[in-house]
């Protein structure tokens, strides 16, 4: 069941900040504190016990205003679920839920968001959309394989807007401990361009 941890990591967050009451936690907001608290929990943290010792928290880019994007989402309801391999040579049965349109730097970008079959009819994730990418940054200031950023759907229209915000761009658990089985970011989602925001490159300290 590890390899379905990522979805959910974000369902412990609020349970690991009441855990974590014992000092302050590290990060400028509650994304980066929350994330941060996961982490150092045993019961929720994908790091292996002798890096978790060490941990004092996540590398963050500065959080930048300029990253939180309104992107035009067309819906792609005829599309067929398909198998997204992982870093394990596993795969996950994954659709196209739509097309994110959006302008960045006033450039002009898209990415697929992906709806996962295996969570369709578990009610605490019926508006669950993962959103995997790979940028220019990609195996230098952050974890070679790409980020993860997880959306909602406000409803299942033709076309809407939805909030892209990079700042809450995470590493796959894979990017920290190798038992992991993470999604492989496809490669239509790759944008041109540095996306310098979200939780950098993981160093053991």
């Amino acid at each position: 069941m590890k390899q379905f941890l990522f979805f959910i990591v974000f369902g412990f967050l609020v349970c690991s900040s009441c855990q974590q009451n014992k000092r302050p936690l590290l990060g400028e907001t509650p994304f980066q504190k929350s994330l941060n608290a996961t982490f150092k929990d045993a019961s929720t943290s994908p790091l292996k016990k002798k890096d978790r010792q060490n941990f004092e928290g996540l590398d963050f880019f500065e959080v930048d205003s300029s990253y939180i994007v309104q992107a035009t989402l067309k819906h792609t309801p005829d599309s067929e679920f398909f198998n997204m391999p992982t870093t394990t040579g596993e795969s996950r049965q994954e659709r196209i839920f739509g097309v994110l349109h959006f302008k960045l730097n006033n450039k002009t970008y898209q990415l697929n968001v992906y709806e996962s079959k295996a969570l369709l009819n578990d009610p605490n994730y019926t508006d669950y959309l993962f959103l995997p990418f790979s940028d220019l940054t990609n195996g230098e200031s952050t974890y070679a394989g790409g980020r993860y950023i997880e959306l909602k759907v406000p409803n299942k229209t033709k076309a809407q807007t939805i909030t892209i915000d990079f700042n809450t761009a995470f590493n796959p658990y894979c990017a920290y401990n190798d038992t992991y089985s993470c999604p492989i970011v496809p490669r239509d989602n790759t944008l041109n361009t540095k996306i310098l925001a979200g939780v950098k490159a993981y160093n053991k300290h």
